[in-house]
C-alpha cells in the first residue's frame, strides 16, 4: 500500500535530504523527534514533596525523556525546545494554581526563579535551558540569584554529597521583602539544587510558593498529587 503524506511530512522529508537528522530520543533518522518520542514527552504532571516542599513535575526522567533532555542540554538539540517547552510549562502553570491567590491566571506578584548556570556549564552549552524553555514558552524567568562558588556534576553523587555540593552555593543579589518566588529547574532528583536555591530566597527575605520542574527521578519519591489538566 502506498503511504500517504501531508505537507508537513514532506517538508520534513525534503529537510532531511538537505540536512540530515536523527530522533534525539531514539536515535531514529530523519526526525529531529520521531512520532514515539514525541509522544513520551507529552507532560503527565505531578507533583511529589523535598523536605515539605512541593515540587510540580511535567516528565519522568526516564526512557526517551531522558535522552531527549540530556541530548538537549549537553549535544546541542536546541530543536526539541518546543515539545520540552510546552511540558515545563505545563508544570508552572499547576504549581501555580496550586497557590490559592495565584488564581492560575500567571501568578500576580509571583515570580519565576531560576538556577543560574555555572561558568563552567555556561562555557559549554553557550545558553541557560532553563531559561530558554521559559522563554518559549512564553514565560519570562527573574534572575535573583548568583553563584558564589563553582560546584561539580552531582551526576554520581548520593543524596547526602548532592546536598553538601549544593550548600552554600548561591546567594540572592539583592534583599527580597516582600518577593514571592516560584523556583523552576529542569531535573530534580534529591532536591538538593531547588532547595538550596530556596534557602538562597529565604536568606534574603523572600518567599518561596513552591518548586517547577521539567522532570523528576521518582524511584524514591510517591507522587502526592496529579493534575487534572494532563493524561
Amino acid at each position: 500500500m502506498r503511504r500517504s503524506y501531508g505537507v508537513g511530512e514532506a517538508l520534513l522529508d525534503a529537510w532531511a535530504v538537505v540536512l540530515p537528522i536523527d530522533c534525539s530520543g531514539c536515535g531514529r533518522p530523519d526526525r529531529a523527534l520521531c512520532p514515539a518520542c514525541r509522544a513520551a514527552l507529552r507532560p503527565a504532571v505531578h507533583c511529589t514533596e523535598r523536605r515539605g516542599v512541593p515540587v510540580w513535575s511535567a516528565l519522568d526522567y526516564t526512557g526517551a525523556v531522558r535522552q531527549v533532555i540530556a541530548a538537549y542540554k549537553d549535544g546541542g538539540r536546541t530543536d526539541a525546545v518546543g515539545v520540552l517547552s510546552a511540558s515545563l510549562r505545563s508544570a508552572v502553570v499547576a504549581a501555580l494554581a496550586a497557590v490559592p491567590e495565584a488564581a492560575g491566571s500567571g501568578g500576580p506578584g509571583i515570580h519565576l526563579v531560576t538556577v543560574p548556570s555555572s561558568r563552567r556549564a555556561w562555557r559549554q552549552r553557550g545558553f541557560h535551558p532553563v531559561d530558554l524553555l521559559l522563554g518559549r514558552g512564553g514565560l519570562a524567568p527573574t534572575r535573583v540569584l548568583r553563584a558564589v562558588r563553582e560546584t561539580s556534576d552531582q551526576v554520581g553523587l548520593d543524596s547526602t554529597e548532592r546536598g553538601a555540593n549544593r550548600e552554600g552555593s548561591l546567594v540572592a543579589g539583592r534583599r527580597l521583602d516582600g518577593f514571592r518566588a516560584l523556583v523552576v529547574d529542569d531535573i530534580l532528583t534529591t532536591g538538593a539544587t531547588v532547595l538550596e536555591a530556596r534557602r538562597a530566597i529565604l536568606e534574603a527575605g523572600g518567599d518561596v510558593v513552591g518548586v517547577a520542574t521539567l522532570a523528576e527521578t521518582r524511584r524514591r519519591h510517591a507522587v502526592t498529587d496529579r493534575s487534572s489538566e494532563t493524561r
